[in-house]
């Protein structure tokens, strides 16, 4: 699976560790992770000032049993409402993307006036607007967390992408472990994080690998957690109606859309009550065109509503991905098309930055940290 997959690693917040040129000493020359898959880590910090409601404490979490086997465990959501339609094209009310003021490239731009790779970092790279994440099982604060994002995207009428992912089991044991301790924790932190969504447009993200890295699970483990997935993006949907959903379809170069499709259909990805349609190259370098054919053969496989549409991370596939397959910054990438909800393709609803371009993939820099070189090579 060499190349195939783009995993994230989720080590906590990583922000103001930069000095002014520092990000070559040891970074550049340290050999990267011993995995075979892109790494990644994108927690931004989450700051703009909460709105008074999200200053009051969360209810008590539900009551759940600790740490239930995945063999033991039985999902039985109440069930949604039967929506009975489906929107034929994308659609925005909003004005475009948010952006989020507290990133580690705003950071490092706004400590750097000097920099000789300032400006064209600080044009091309934190300019434009990317996805907040949303890596810590931290139930009693994911409340106000993701309010404090929606609320300020509302505010802006600008639509905010979010990226859940504390999927447990979340890299099967590789770089990017943590997440909720158990699929009963993830599903109360899941109905927390969608309380916090508000009422406005949102993009929402849905746990990057959980069903294209899912083969690392048993059947039963891997139904388990199709199940959770199928019921976050329901209790999403109908916390926010305005919210638009999309599950893991992986990238081109990773299993055969048909393939993903089965999996996705079992996640919940073909229902209207709960996704808006498929994701892919988060974190990753597949070109545009390759990702476009390759979503659209997922669709075409995973049926559903005739609404159901894709968002590709554009971030970082300029150049396309590597002939050699080597996933850990690799040299020669670019900056792909700019953030968008207008994209002119069919069946394609938004090109997103999911993975900030300049945070490294481990061999630049510590994973998941904004490395300026890596930024300016990039962007010119």
């Amino acid at each position: 699976m060499a190349a195939a997959a783009s995993v994230v690693v989720a080590v906590g917040t990583a922000t103001g560790l930069l000095t002014a040129l520092g990000d070559d000493d040891g970074g550049a020359d340290r050999a990267g992770p011993q995995a075979s898959r892109s790494v990644r880590l994108d927690a931004l910090p989450v700051s703009p000032s909460p709105s008074p409601s999200s200053t009051s404490p969360p209810s008590a979490e539900p009551s759940r049993s600790a740490s239930p086997s995945p063999t033991a465990r039985r999902v039985t959501p109440t069930p949604s409402p039967k929506r009975t339609s489906a929107r034929q094209e994308p659609r925005s009310t909003a004005t475009g993307l948010y952006r989020h003021p507290d990133s580690q490239v705003l950071d490092w731009v706004r400590a750097h006036p000097g920099d000789p790779r300032q400006d064209v970092i600080a044009s091309r790279i934190a300019g434009h607007p990317a996805a907040v994440w949303f890596t810590d099982h931290t139930p009693a604060t994911i409340t106000a967390r993701v309010r404090a994002v929606t609320s300020a995207g509302a505010a802006q009428g600008r639509v905010p992408v979010l990226v859940p992912y504390a999927i447990p089991d979340r890299d099967c044991g590789g770089h990017s472990e943590g997440g909720a301790p158990d699929l009963d924790a993830y599903d109360a932190w899941i109905d927390r994080f969608a309380a916090g969504l508000g009422s406005g447009e949102v993009i929402v993200v849905l746990e990057p690998d959980s069903v294209a890295q899912s083969e690392c699970l048993s059947a039963e483990e891997r139904a388990d957690r199709f199940a959770s997935l199928a019921r976050a993006g329901r209790v999403m949907k109908d916390a926010d109606p305005a919210a638009r959903v999309y599950y893991d379809a992986g990238h081109s170069g990773w299993h055969a859309p048909a393939k993903q499709a089965a999996w996705l259909k079992q996640a919940g990805a073909a229902s209207a009550d709960s996704s808006d349609g498929v994701f892919s190259n988060v974190s990753n370098f597949h070109t545009t065109a390759d990702e476009v054919a390759y979503d659209r053969a997922v669709l075409d496989s995973l049926g559903g509503p005739p609404g159901l549409g894709a968002v590709i991370d554009t971030s970082r596939n300029g150049n396309g991905a590597p002939a050699d397959g080597e996933w850990c910054d690799p040299d020669g990438r670019s900056l792909g098309r700019a953030p968008t909800l207008t994209t002119g393709m069919g069946r394609i609803d938004a090109y997103l930055w999911v993975k900030l371009p300049g945070e490294s993939d481990g061999c630049r820099g510590e994973p998941g940290t904004f490395t300026p070189s890596y930024a300016y090579d990039l962007a010119r």
